[in-house]
C-alpha cells in the first residue's frame, strides 16, 4: 500500500463527500471506511482509478449510513442524488478542507490535531503519540472538533492567517513518534503555498525549509546540540537554497509577515560558516521588523540574544533585562551571557535552574550539562 498516496487522497474524497452534500463528520468516517476496504481489497487487485475507487466506496458508505438513520423518505432523497457513474473530478479540495479545519471556533490544539487527521491522513494513535497523550485523549478532542465545525457553513470560514499559525504549530510539534510532523507540515505547507497567493504562505514554507536542513546537525547520540556547535557541513544544502529561493520571491513583493521576518533570520544563519561569522548585525535589524510585526515577548528574548552577540554580552543583559524573568529560556539566555560576560558563578546557578524547568528531556539534559561544565571551569 502506497501510504503517502492514501494521504493525498483522503483530503481529496472527502471534499468530494463534502460537495455532494455530506455533512464533514460524517465523509470523514465514510471516508475511513473505505481507507479499511482499501486494506483488504487493493493488494490483490489494485484498482486503476484509486480516487475514483475511494470517491465510489464511501459514497456508498455514507449512504449506508444515511439511510439506517434518517426516514424512508430521507433515505429516498440521497440516493436520488446519487450521480451518475463516471471519473471523479480532478478538483483539488485540500485548501478548502485547511480552512474548515483551522475554524476560529476551535482550539490552536484541536485545530492542529483535526487538520492532521482530516487532511494531513495521519491516524488518531499517531497524532496521540506526536502529542504525546493517550489515544483516547486524543480520539476526544477530536470529537469535540468535529462536533465545534458541524453544521457550520462550509464556505472557507476560517482566515488564511489561521490556516498558516495552525501549519505552524505542526512544524514546531517536531519529530516525536513515529510520523514526522515537521516534513508532515512541510508537506502540507506546500500544497497551501502553491495554492494561495498569499506571501506569507511561502514566507512559512521557507522559514520550515530552513530549519529542517539544520535537523541532521541538531542532535548526536541523543544529545541536543546548540547552533554554535552543530557540524554545518551536515546542514541540507538543496533545503536551504530551496528556502532561500522562495523567501527573496516572497520578500519582492513588499508585503512582509512575521513569517517571512523569521525566515530572514533562519537565512543568515543559514548564509554563515560559523557562529562567530555571522551578520549579527542585521539579525538584529530583523528582530526589530518581527517586533514591529508582533511585539511578542519570544521574539524580544531571542533579540536580546541576538544583540549580545552584536553588541557585547552587557548589552544583551541590558535587553534582557527589561523582560519577564518568568519567560520560558529567559534563564539559559541568561546564563548564556554571562557566562560571556565572565561571570561563571551566577552563570552556573542559572543554567541548572534553567534546566529544572525545561520542557523537553534533550533540553533539560543540555542544560544539565552546561551548568556542570561553567563549575568545572571555576574549579
Amino acid at each position: 500500500m502506497n501510504e503517502a498516496l492514501l494521504r493525498e487522497l483522503v483530503p481529496a474524497v472527502i471534499g468530494v463527500l463534502v460537495r455532494r452534500g455530506a455533512e464533514f463528520t460524517a465523509a470523514e468516517d465514510a471516508v475511513q471506511d473505505a481507507l479499511i476496504r482499501a486494506l483488504e481489497s487493493w493488494p490483490d487487485d489494485p484498482p486503476r482509478d484509486a480516487k475514483g475507487w475511494l470517491v465510489a466506496v464511501a459514497w456508498r458508505k455514507f449512504l449506508d449510513a444515511a439511510r439506517s438513520e434518517t426516514s424512508r423518505r430521507g433515505r429516498e432523497f440521497a440516493v436520488d442524488r446519487e450521480p451518475a457513474a463516471g471519473p471523479a473530478p480532478a478538483a483539488d479540495d485540500s485548501l478548502w478542507l485547511y480552512f474548515l479545519c483551522a475554524h476560529p471556533s476551535l482550539s490552536p490544539g484541536s485545530a492542529v490535531a483535526l487538520t492532521l487527521r482530516a487532511v494531513g491522513g495521519l491516524t488518531t494513535r499517531q497524532i496521540a503519540t506526536a502529542y504525546l497523550v493517550p489515544e483516547s485523549t486524543m480520539a476526544q478532542r477530536i470529537s469535540r472538533a468535529k462536533k465545534s465545525i458541524a453544521g457550520l457553513p462550509l464556505d472557507r470560514p476560517s482566515h488564511p492567517t489561521t490556516v498558516l499559525r495552525v501549519l505552524y504549530l505542526v512544524f514546531n510539534e517536531g519529530y516525536s513518534g513515529d510520523i514526522d510532523l515537521a516534513a508532515e507540515a512541510i508537506r502540507l505547507t506546500r500544497q497551501l503555498a502553491a495554492s494561495t497567493d498569499e506571501p506569507e504562505a511561502s514566507g512559512l514554507l521557507a522559514l520550515m525549509l530552513l530549519h529542517h536542513a539544520r535537523r541532521a546537525s541538531r542532535t548526536e547520540g541523543g544529545r541536543l546540540v546548540p547552533l554554535a556547535e552543530q557540524d554545518r557541513s551536515r546542514w541540507d544544502t538543496s533545503l536551504i537554497a530551496e528556502g532561500v529561493t522562495i523567501l527573496q520571491a516572497a520578500l519582492a513583493r513588499d508585503r512582509l509577515g512575521e513569517y517571512q521576518a523569521q525566515a530572514a533570520i533562519a537565512a543568515l544563519h543559514a548564509d554563515a560558516p560559523s557562529t562567530a561569522e555571522t551578520d549579527w548585525v542585521q539579525i538584529v535589524e530583523w528582530y526589530d521588523e518581527l517586533l514591529h510585526l508582533t511585539d511578542s515577548p519570544v521574539v524580544r528574548l531571542n533579540r536580546a540574544v541576538a544583540v549580545g552577540e552584536a553588541d557585547g554580552a552587557r548589552a544583551g543583559l541590558a535587553a534582557l533585562a527589561a523582560l519577564d524573568p518568568n519567560l520560558p529560556r529567559h534563564n539559559a539566555s541568561r546564563a548564556y551571557l554571562l557566562e560571556r560576560a565572565g561571570d561563571l558563578e551566577q552563570a552556573a546557578t542559572l543554567y541548572a535552574e534553567a534546566a529544572h524547568t525545561a520542557t523537553t528531556v534533550p533540553e533539560r539534559d543540555h542544560l544539565t550539562r552546561e551548568a556542570a561544565r561553567v563549575r568545572q571551569l571555576l574549579s
